[in-house]
């Protein structure tokens, strides 16, 4: 059984539970972050040094950083990473490349508009750059928009993979937090399909983002 250190609301944590649920991996999860045990005790600064959940411990193995910790668990547990993570390097390619995007790209596009409108952080209240900040993550929605559209599936082609766990977390959220959004109906479609698996109904509760 792997330890999984960080708090449940935690977007990135979330994105490993949601793997070790698709992949029926045994976990015990502690709360570390905001309101829980701080993540610059020296315990955690012992395992991460950037004191960012989440943290996966299996055995003498430490992993920080949600989409490497999701691609060891696929590549460990998923059929020979088969199932999620493609053994052929093209098609895992195309898995890691949108994976990637999410973790640089898109979540850079939404982090001013969410800590603004969501967090309701002080420091976020400009409404000049959250405007700036709703119009650069619709655009990237977008993105998204156009390739579902053409793969007429998922984000990495016909079958449900990594990528779509990821970006679906943050699809999500986008989908939650208060504010205009385009009409894109491939991604619409595309959610539709991973709210009726019932790993994505675990982790991709109504009430958060």
């Amino acid at each position: 059984m792997v330890r999984i250190l960080g708090k449940a609301s935690s977007i990135n944590v979330r994105k490993v539970l949601w793997t070790c649920t698709e992949l029926g991996v045994a976990f015990e999860r502690e709360d570390w972050g905001s309101g829980f045990r701080s993540t610059h005790d020296p315990e955690f600064l012992a395992l991460n040094p950037h004191a960012m959940v989440p943290v996966l411990v299996d055995g003498d193995l430490v992993l920080w950083e949600s989409n490497a910790i999701c691609r060891y668990l696929a590549t460990r547990h998923g059929d020979g990473g088969e199932s999620l993570l493609a053994r052929d390097a093209r098609a895992r390619a195309q898995v890691e490349q949108w994976m990637d995007w999410q973790a640089t790209e898109l979540n850079n596009a939404w982090r001013y508009a969410f800590m603004g409108l969501v967090r309701k952080s002080p420091a976020h209240q400009d409404p000049d750059l959250i405007a700036a900040g709703i119009a650069g993550w619709n655009g990237q929605m977008g993105i998204l928009e156009r390739r579902l559209a053409t793969t007429g599936a998922y984000a990495a082609g016909a079958a449900f993979s990594l990528a779509d766990v990821v970006l679906g977390l943050s699809a999500h959220r986008w989908r939650k937090t208060p504010m205009e959004r385009p009409d894109y109906p491939a991604v619409a479609a595309w959610m539709a399909r991973l709210d009726a698996r019932p790993a994505a109904r675990a982790w991709l509760p109504d009430d958060t983002a």
